[in-house]
């Protein structure tokens, strides 16, 4: 990645699979696809 990264809101009891969308990355200029990560 380009080190760019979009913060969610996720309702484990209701979405407890991870989430994987795409979206606009300004850094690439581009559509790419983001992964759910674990933040610190």
């Amino acid at each position: 990645g380009t080190g760019h990264f979009y913060t969610t809101s996720k309702n484990k009891r209701t979405t407890p699979q991870k989430l994987e969308f795409n979206k606009y990355d300004p850094v690439a200029r581009k559509h790419v696809l983001y992964k759910e990560i674990k933040l610190k």
